[in-house]
């Protein structure tokens, strides 16, 4: 016999997958097995058939090739030691300020978050790389940890983020104005944390001292030769994906196939394209993409099933019958963001909540790209919030041994946090942030 009341059919799905969770079952597994049995005890066996197709419909969508793409054109990047080139001359020339290392740390990451579109490699690389050298230098091992972490997540929102190309089809938003909307708000985060650093170091220099005046001395010459060098690749890469968008030359498929065939060149200019890392770096986009692909398609059925229970008229329903006013309902779909967001990252998040809440959102008239930014910067803040909080979990496996987790890596991140509390404000506030670009070069 089957199961007649939504409100039960919604517990049950949701109970199964938080139960998956808690007990260790990958988050793909979780929502396929709950959706499976509530499609029974809801649908009957003909639930059979909606699943099929449901994950057909994710592995038929052409947007989302451009995942593989773009992950294999971020593990190339990093392989090609862009990124540890660039630190090095950026810190050189920043290095005499306060807190000159922090703030180069800051640019490289947004740097390398326009030429990668993840979150993991910039958090990985800058462990490795400059947080020895902070260390070293008498930076605190706190603001050196958060300064990391906060820097990395700039790669989940600047484009070409792949959390971009997989939020636009389950919002039926066009990826290309989604990349468009995101350009602002990624740079005033990074500009917070950028401000950040300067008046944290200008009242407690101790935080950050300026490098030594003898290890900055080389002449003007050839820092420019190393700038140049270790800039203009990146830049020609951020060019080659998102000019190729924004100009019309291509969609955000072609433009991810094209920024994958210059990262390859840029190894090859780098010396570091060898048999070695081409083979580990299929084997890496493999991975990484087949996990991001399989969460995508088993959110599809998870979403598919609340809706065909009937979770999504019961959910417009509460929502619009609340007597919070269209604010109000916005600030509840926001904090279902950042609640998720304490258990799960953004690849099983965007699936399972932007198709329930698209529908409310066009209900009640709210520009669908700038709520995309304001839940796509909610999410952001999942990455440096435990419990999940993998920006924390990175940064502590490549971290010196004396880098406490508690003490240094979370106590860190907190005023990161608050700074993206305030840029979440700002873009809520002036919307034109958010919708000034695509408008611009919509004309």
């Amino acid at each position: 016999m089957l199961i007649q009341s939504p409100e039960l059919l919604i517990l049950i799905l949701f109970a199964g997958l938080i139960l998956g969770l808690a007990t260790g079952f990958p988050v793909a597994f979780s929502m396929l097995g709950s959706s499976l049995i509530v499609g029974l005890l809801g649908v009957g066996p003909g639930f059979f058939h909606m699943m099929i197709l449901r994950v057909f419909e994710t592995m038929h969508n052409y947007i989302l090739a451009s995942i593989i793409l773009f992950v294999y054109m971020g593990i190339m990047l990093e392989r090609s030691g862009a990124a540890e080139r660039l630190f090095s001359s950026i810190h050189m020339i920043l290095g005499g300020l306060k807190g000159g290392l922090a703030l180069a740390v800051v640019v490289v990451c947004t740097i390398m978050a326009a030429a990668t579109g993840i979150m993991g490699a910039p958090v990985i690389i800058m462990g490795l790389f400059a947080l020895p050298q902070m260390l070293e230098k008498g930076y605190d091992s706190g603001l050196s940890c958060g300064t990391i972490c906060a820097g990395g997540t700039l790669g989940i929102l600047i484009p070409p983020s792949i959390m971009l190309i997989v939020y636009g089809p389950m919002a039926g938003v066009s990826v290309g104005q989604l990349f468009m909307a995101a350009i602002i708000p990624g740079l005033i985060l990074s500009a917070l944390y950028a401000l950040y650093i300067i008046i944290r170091c200008q009242l407690k220099p101790g935080l950050g001292p300026p490098l030594p005046l003898e290890q900055r001395m080389i002449s003007t010459k050839k820092k420019l030769y190393m700038v140049l060098t270790s800039l203009l690749p990146p830049l020609l890469l951020i060019l080659a994906v998102l000019g190729t968008i924004f100009f019309g030359i291509a969609a955000p498929t072609e433009a991810a196939a094209v920024g994958a065939f210059v990262s390859v060149i840029l190894a090859l200019c780098y010396g570091r394209l060898n048999w070695k890392n081409l083979k580990e770096s299929f084997y890496e986009t493999m991975v990484i993409s087949s996990m991001i692909l399989i969460i995508v398609a088993a959110a599809f059925v998870f979403t598919g099933t609340f809706m065909l229970v009937g979770g999504g008229d019961l959910v417009k329903e509460t929502l619009l019958g609340l007597a919070l006013g269209k604010w109000g309902v916005l600030i509840i779909m926001m904090a279902a963001f950042f609640f998720f967001g304490l258990f799960m990252e953004w690849v099983g998040i965007v699936p399972i909540l932007v198709p329930i809440f698209t529908p409310i959102l066009a209900e009640l008239g709210f520009n669908p790209l700038w709520a995309a930014m304001l839940f796509c910067v909610t999410m952001q803040t999942s990455f440096l919030t435990p419990p999940m909080a993998p920006a924390l979990f990175y940064i502590k496996g490549v971290a010196p041994e004396e880098i406490d987790f508690g003490k240094h890596i979370v106590r860190g991140t907190v005023p990161f946090i608050g700074l993206q509390l305030i840029g979440l404000a700002l873009l809520t506030v002036f919307p034109d942030l958010v919708t000034w670009l695509p408008r611009f070069m919509m004309r």
